[in-house]
């Protein structure tokens, strides 16, 4: 079986004006073009695509359902050329990015909503470690773009660009013994802390930690849930729990030694030697216009 994709145009754009001249006229080919190119196209398929009784071609039964695939092998088509265009013009065929979910999913959302618009061949994989996994990944040069929160010894072959504050809210259970009381730094010492943590015993691991006792747990989705069934309380970005205070859900007890969030810096990380392509740099350049303070 051997058809080509003129033919296929020819018999969508047969469909779609609703004659053979007007195709042709669409197409910029005569019209005997057009109907030549359909009708071995119904050779080649063993199909009659169109009846012919009438003044106007009308779509058989069997045309109308290959017209179906038609059109997904011309959509098909016109990527594998979009695909083969961003290539061509240094556009990278796929991209990492590994994001800590200390940073606001909305402005991520946002990002990659104007990423697919801009660059629809790329092929992303977004990764959702935390910490200095994040680091890690870029070190390793498994991802070409990471978001972390701020690492006091960042390897010397990672280049990084400071984003802004998020700030913490030291959160518990409406139960919580801490809810209904002024909460000192003694009374968290006290009692159970919730912390999101990576896999290694790194000192990143233990920069917030302030009880003795402590529950290490690798996403702040899952600290929440757990805090809510006042398991312990937990320091977390405040854009994610502001749903579970306005619910009550969660409370945020006055602290008598800081009237304010506690700030913690995220950062923008790349390997100095795995250069960008023209989607990688956009997404940069783009992530670092968003610097700004919640």
């Amino acid at each position: 079986m051997n058809f080509s994709l003129e033919q296929l145009q020819a018999f969508v754009a047969t469909v779609e004006t609703g004659s053979f001249s007007a195709a042709g006229r669409r197409l910029g080919k005569a019209q005997s073009s057009v109907s030549a190119a359909v009708a071995n196209l119904e050779i080649d398929l063993g199909n009659v695509l169109f009846s012919r009784n009438s003044r106007y071609p009308e779509l058989t039964e069997a045309g109308a359902r290959l017209l179906a695939e038609a059109y997904v092998i011309l959509e098909r088509c016109e990527h594998f050329f979009g695909v083969a265009k961003s290539l061509s013009e240094g556009v990278e065929s796929r991209l990492v990015l590994a994001v800590d979910d200390l940073y606001p999913t909305e402005w991520l959302a946002g990002l990659l909503e104007t990423f697919d618009s801009l660059f629809p061949s790329v092929e992303l994989e977004l990764l959702l470690p935390i910490m200095e996994d994040v680091s890690r990944l870029v070190m390793d040069k498994r991802a070409d773009l990471g978001i972390m929160w701020s690492q006091e010894d960042l390897p010397s072959a990672i280049r990084f660009h400071t984003l802004g504050w998020i700030p913490l809210k030291m959160v518990c259970a409406p139960e919580h013994m801490l809810a209904s009381k002024v909460v000192s730094w003694q009374d968290l010492k006290t009692h159970r802390q919730l912390i999101v943590a990576t896999r290694n015993d790194s000192k990143e691991k233990s920069r917030l930690r302030v009880a003795a006792d402590v529950w290490w747990v690798e996403s702040q989705w899952i600290i929440i849930e757990l805090v809510q069934r006042n398991l312990g309380w937990a320091l977390v970005p405040e854009h994610i729990v502001v749903d579970a205070l306005k619910e009550g859900s969660l409370v945020s007890p006055t602290l008598d030694f800081d009237k304010h969030s506690w700030p913690v810096a995220v950062e923008l990380v790349w390997h100095k030697e795995k250069p960008l392509g023209k989607a990688g740099t956009w997404l940069q350049q783009a992530i670092i216009a968003l610097d700004r303070q919640i």
